[in-house]
């Protein structure tokens, strides 16, 4: 189950096509869906929980609760919706192409890939623009 709850006047305009691109993306990954909640906010909700519960005072575009267990993926997504905007301008792309890369981002790491380093950014890259060309399909 996916539910999509905002703390923003921001909506995903199709939920339903966003749920089925996200499970199957887990599907695809080898996994489950479980129980995946997003919540959509702003950078201060964000902060607020960044500082809380990780102890970093910085801002940033998603937090990340992974519930999963074993092949059952759940857990918890927050993305800030300002972090996205700016970022899709400083990135030159599109507000919905980086919304969508940071809800597939979430769903990547809960399936176990990292992006600490080099290599492994490289590889979480890779594995997000699969996930997007399978949402423009």
């Amino acid at each position: 189950m996916i539910e999509f709850y905002y703390e923003t006047e921001f909506k995903i305009e199709n939920e339903a096509k966003v749920s089925e691109w996200i499970s199957n993306t887990i599907i695809e990954e080898g996994f489950e869906l479980g129980e995946i909640v997003y919540v959509f906010c702003d950078d201060t909700y964000l902060h607020r929980l960044n500082v809380e519960f990780l102890n970093h005072d910085t801002l940033t575009d998603i937090i990340s609760f992974d519930y999963s267990m074993g092949k059952l993926i759940s857990g918890e997504i927050y993305i800030s919706i300002e972090r996205v905007l700016d970022n899709s301008n400083d990135f030159d792309t599109t507000f919905l192409n980086e919304l969508n890369r940071v809800i597939i981002h979430g769903i990547l790491h809960f399936c176990g890939y990292k992006d600490k380093d080099r290599e492994a950014q490289r590889l979480m890259r890779a594995k997000e623009d699969e996930a997007l060309l399978r949402l423009i399909d």
